[in-house]
């Protein structure tokens, strides 16, 4: 069993009054020293994390006055999007799992004979997925009883071109609402009627490639109160190195103004939506 203080330093968590919770699940980087001795090179550096996505999103929460959730751990340490019978959301796709042995472009994580064993992943559910679901679930269970709903907002990103995961360039804005089922249906009418409003700068689609991952289909139950949206980000939109991520506030500032409209949007559907 681990200590509170231990599962406390797996995730990050700021409290705000709004209905709006925020949840950035790949935007960790970090990978234990003990489990770097397993992986190869391929590893080093957590390439496939969705880059700066609290330093993209803690400005828009904070205006907002919502919550937001975010691990401290690589997604090459467990994937918290993903359910933890480790199903495939995308069958017939390639896509990684709970536990990734490789990266978005196929490269190994683990030196030969260190893949994860059902103990090793079965203590990365308790240590760190668990650790993270418990916090949503408690800050969505919160902000329901104050307000009768909550937006939950998936905050994600991946590099435009990935070519294992999806053919061609990736729209720069993609939104998932598991085809309408994780939130109400103004919601997506308000966003659907938003994004032709920025389409001479950013291209987007509506429940294309990404359709929401496990938190957007699991946490999504409108009839609940919690109406779930996923933005998957083109990493374009906002680093100027897409193989070399640095943050730029400067750089990010257009995008960032964007997404506080598309959550204010989808605010403005609930309120009305009553």
């Amino acid at each position: 069993m681990y200590t509170q203080s231990e599962i406390e330093k797996t995730f990050g968590l700021s409290r705000g009054k709004a209905p709006l919770l925020v949840s950035v699940p790949h935007s960790g980087t970090l990978i234990p020293d003990q489990l770097v001795s397993q992986m190869t090179e391929a590893a080093s550096g957590s390439i496939d994390s969705d880059w700066f996505m609290r330093e993209l999103y803690e400005p828009i929460v904070s205006q907002l006055g919502g919550s937001l959730v975010y691990p401290i751990y690589s997604r090459y340490v467990i994937d918290l999007n993903r359910p933890d019978n480790d199903q495939s959301l995308y069958p017939g796709m390639t896509t990684t799992g709970l536990c990734p042995t490789e990266r978005f472009d196929g490269a190994p994580l683990y030196e030969a004979g260190q893949r994860p064993s059902s103990h090793e992943k079965s203590r990365r559910l308790d240590l760190y997925w668990r650790a993270y679901h418990h916090a949503l679930k408690s800050e969505l269970a919160r902000l329901v009883e104050q307000h009768g709903y909550v937006l939950l907002w998936e905050g994600h990103s991946i590099r435009s071109v990935v070519p294992r995961l999806f053919d061609g360039r990736l729209c720069d804005l993609n939104i998932g609402t598991n085809q309408g089922h994780s939130c109400h249906s103004l919601i997506e009418q308000n966003l659907s009627t938003f994004l032709p409003s920025v389409s001479a700068d950013y291209t987007s689609i509506v429940n294309g490639r990404f359709k929401g991952g496990h938190i957007t289909r699991f946490y999504g139950q409108p009839m609940q109160g919690i109406h779930a949206v996923q933005l998957e980000l083109s990493q374009s939109t906002y680093l100027q190195n897409e193989n070399k991520p640095s943050w730029d506030v400067k750089y990010a500032q257009p995008i960032s103004m964007v997404i506080k409209q598309l959550i204010e949007v989808s605010l403005d559907a609930l309120n009305k939506a009553g």
